[in-house]
């Protein structure tokens, strides 16, 4: 069993400091936060802080069970064929050791080092887009070079949200891409496109809509499985999941798609810890609402959630505008499917908890929530709002970390929820 060292919590934060065997201690709720433009993971990226975590090692929890039970009774499954299914593997590049080298160099406060080239892969694969008609995918491996025969712990990345098709992972490939940070670790890392990018652009993205969101991340899993296994990629039976902002989002409508459908992927999983993530599409809005409220005058006596619906069409179509101009940037060269705004507009909770929200479920697998208090992009209440209806729900396997630094905006907080999954990882995950 993992060690686990106690600290005292602070508002809104876990004393357990990694993926937890037992139940966490109660975290401190903390007051609400504002929303603003959300550019999310732009900025960021340009850093090329973008790492991931690992985790534990698995054994019997109070909800999940024994673990190792199930990862015994996996069995090997006929060849996918539709969602799952691997279409090609292509190799792009192998990144050299001191490009990421470079790169860690920038950013001393993480405390690591790159310890392996890293091989990259593109993969394409099916999955469903968000009318839910089979498409084809794109993706991005990237295998640690190890000596002949050694294996590696999974991690599944998933990616903030995009704006230009180029910065897709698979269109990167380069040590500032997140996937390839991670894998110089000592990870073999799987990171979706998403649909709307790679070999799907030109498709609506369908952003925080959970179904398609979680079958692209699944549906990799399933297919970069059949490719480790064709290719002589050696994993050793560990994974991980992580992801920033639409990548948190996407990380935790994934384990709830698993765990509903008691995916074979669960046998191998450790934990998830999402980062910012929007997971309460409705409280977001709530946000991005009042933020709204506070640049136009005409909507500030108007645009309240309950009364939307009785707007009227001139003012709604105004709201509507006003919403989306703070998602999409200008000079966007990809399509968001933005119907949430709609169904927000419309009052319609009952939609937007069956389309998009993810927050409102009993996880049984560990989930390390991470989050800044200053967050004006996907607010703090997101977070609050999301760990305290899963632990109504019955889940003890929740816990939500605070992000330190002051302030604790959204991109303020890159760096430190990648050095608190990295110090997640430490003693946790095997073979590095």
């Amino acid at each position: 069993m993992t060690p686990r060292v106690q600290v005292a919590p602070r508002c809104g934060q876990s004393a357990s400091p990694g993926f937890p065997i037992n139940p966490p201690v109660p975290s401190i709720a903390c007051p609400p936060d504002l929303f603003r433009r959300p550019r999310l993971l732009a900025a960021a990226a340009c850093l090329g802080v973008l790492l991931g975590c690992g985790g534990g090692d698995g054994g019997r929890t109070e909800e999940g069970g024994n673990r190792q039970a199930l990862a015994a009774a996996a069995v090997r499954s006929a060849p996918v064929v539709g969602p799952g299914e691997l279409k090609s593997a292509t190799p792009i590049r192998t990144v050299e050791l001191a490009a990421m080298a470079s790169v860690f160099a920038t950013v001393p406060e993480l405390g690591v080092q790159a310890k392996y080239a890293v091989t990259t892969y593109r993969l394409t694969y099916v999955t469903k887009d968000g009318d839910g008609q089979d498409v084809v995918a794109s993706a991005l491996a990237a295998v640690p070079v190890k000596p002949a025969g050694r294996p590696s712990p999974v991690m599944s990345w998933q990616h903030g949200t995009l704006f230009l098709d180029a910065q897709a992972p698979s269109n990167t490939a380069n040590e500032s891409e997140a996937a390839v940070l991670l894998a110089s670790q000592g990870y073999i890392v799987v990171a979706a496109d998403y649909v709307g990018y790679g070999a799907s652009k030109g498709r609506p993205h369908p952003y925080l809509l959970s179904a398609p969101t979680a079958a692209a991340v699944v549906d990799l899993l399933t297919a970069a499985k059949t490719w480790r296994a064709t290719s002589g990629v050696v994993d050793n039976g560990q994974l991980f999941m992580a992801g920033y902002s639409e990548g948190g989002y996407a990380t935790v409508a994934a384990l709830r798609s698993m765990e509903t459908t008691g995916s074979p992927h669960l046998a191998n999983l450790v934990g998830v810890a999402p980062g910012a993530g929007p997971y309460s599409v409705t409280a977001t809005m709530d946000a991005a609402l009042a933020i709204v409220r506070q640049r136009s005058e005409l909507l500030r006596w108007v645009a309240w959630p309950g009364v939307l619906k009785n707007l009227s069409t001139t003012t709604r179509t105004l709201l509507r505008d006003a919403l989306v101009h703070e998602i999409l940037p200008d000079d966007a060269d990809v399509t968001l499917t933005t119907s949430f705004i709609d169904l927000y507009l419309a009052d319609d909770t009952a939609a937007l908890d069956a389309l998009s929200n993810v927050h409102d479920w009993r996880p049984t697998w560990p989930v390390l929530l991470h989050h800044g208090r200053d967050d004006r992009t996907v607010a703090y209440s997101v977070a609050t709002r999301t760990i305290a209806t899963m632990r109504a729900n019955g889940s003890t396997s929740a816990s939500l970390t605070d992000c330190p630094v002051q302030p604790a905006g959204h991109l303020d907080c890159v760096v430190p929820y990648f050095s608190f999954l990295l110090s997640r990882a430490a003693g946790a995950a095997r073979d590095l």
